[in-house]
């Protein structure tokens, strides 16, 4: 069989289930740790349950992806995830969901791995958000997510450095109400309210504009000009004020 022949009748394989996205969809790419908690509190001895180096590794891999030559206005982490919302006019490999998904995946992992020294795995899912609101709602979700995922590992991790066996601190938490939970913690000193808000809203990178002033020397005048920059916020707000912040990364560009 002609090489032209065995290529064509091959590649059927490979391409019989592409799916691609519709035009107009928002889309938003979620990557997940693979074995984190191993990783995190058994190959390497992070600070349970946050850590800073464990922060920073997460905040370096999600720049990393907004970098990466795709078209993603804002990115979140918290915990062991990344949440990238990639520009509604996206169209990189005519918007393949296998490729963003494979390319994302493997550069969130390579990009992990290099910065810790040891392997460290990603997976990818497109979440494909027909409505603006839709977009607006998973966010705000990831981030009450966040909170709750904070409050629970708080807890549990002061149980576990009472005495408490895995189990044992497990069915307590799962057992106690919000209030009960701050009420543990208070008891033991902590204020869940003081703890940094990183810990507890994740973390926000996004795109920002800013005017610089250069100098033109064939016209021997100073010109102003645009530029962006990348901000990391560790302070993102909640309620309304997110969501504002949310609609403003939908807002096309002037």
């Amino acid at each position: 069989m002609k090489f032209d022949d065995l290529d064509a009748r091959m590649r059927v394989f490979e391409t019989a289930h592409d799916h691609c996205a519709l035009p107009g969809l928002y889309l938003v790419a979620r990557l997940d740790g693979r074995g984190f908690t191993r990783l995190t509190k058994e190959l390497h001895p992070f600070e349970a349950p946050f850590d800073e180096r464990m922060r920073e590794l997460m905040t370096q891999t999600t720049r990393q992806l907004l970098t990466s030559g795709f078209r993603i206005v804002y990115g979140y982490t918290q915990s062991d995830e990344i949440s990238l919302l990639l520009h509604r006019e996206e169209n990189s490999f005519g918007r393949k969901l296998r490729k963003y998904t494979s390319l994302l995946a493997g550069e969130a992992s390579a990009t992990f791995s290099l910065l810790l020294g040891s392997p460290g795995i990603f997976d990818c899912r497109i979440s494909q958000l027909p409505r603006e609101t839709d977009v607006l709602d998973y966010f705000r979700w990831r981030q009450e997510d966040a909170g709750r995922n904070s409050l629970n590992a708080h807890c549990y991790w002061l149980l576990r450095k009472q005495g408490r066996s895995v189990a044992e601190a497990t069915a307590q938490v799962k057992g106690l109400g919000v209030a009960a939970k701050h009420e543990l913690l208070f008891a033991a000193g902590i204020n869940f309210n003081d703890l940094p808000s990183w810990q507890k809203r994740g973390i926000g990178l996004y795109w920002q504009q800013y005017k610089k002033t250069g100098f033109n020397p064939r016209q021997q005048q100073a010109v102003e000009t645009t530029r962006q920059q990348l901000v990391v916020d560790t302070e993102l707000p909640l309620g309304e004020e997110y969501t504002a912040l949310l609609q403003s990364f939908l807002e096309p560009a002037p």
